[in-house]
């Protein structure tokens, strides 16, 4: 029965660190997952609770700081600049016009964007192969591959 209980509070506690993601409850989610699978032995209920205690204090203390790190740094590289997107090759979905209003849509690097061509009286049809030049606001001014 030990590890039953065990398992069904590490769901709760995983469940739990989705209303406070700050990972704590999810080490201890791990931490009652291991204390289940020591369980299983057949171990004396303090015993339990002490391999609980000790697997939350290495939990906490030595995974918690290392995944908190990978997540920041993640969070950090994921910086976007639209100039990243300019001299890249774009992909007509929606033929595009000169037109602010209802230019058309392209295909950059796997997203979609509204976009407008360069030149006055310039049209792209479905299909056809571009080039963005610059990003005004959400649209991409772009200028046709010869």
């Amino acid at each position: 029965m030990g590890p039953i209980i065990w398992l069904i509070a590490a769901g709760v506690l995983a469940l739990g660190e989705l209303l406070v993601a700050d990972m704590s409850l999810l080490m201890l989610s791990a931490a009652a997952l291991i204390t289940a699978g020591v369980s299983l032995a057949d171990i004396p209920v303090w015993a339990e609770i002490l391999v609980f205690g000790l697997a939350s204090l290495a939990t906490i203390l030595a995974i918690r700081p290392i995944l908190r790190k990978r997540l920041l740094q993640a969070r950090s590289e994921r910086t976007f600049d639209h100039s990243e997107l300019t001299g890249m090759n774009a992909k007509v979905v929606e033929p595009v016009t000169d037109d602010v209003q209802s230019g058309g849509m392209v295909r950059i690097a796997g997203e979609l964007w509204s976009a407008r061509s360069a030149n006055m009286g310039d049209t792209y049809s479905q299909g056809q192969s571009v080039q963005v030049i610059d990003i005004d606001g959400t649209t991409a001014v772009v200028w046709g591959n010869n």
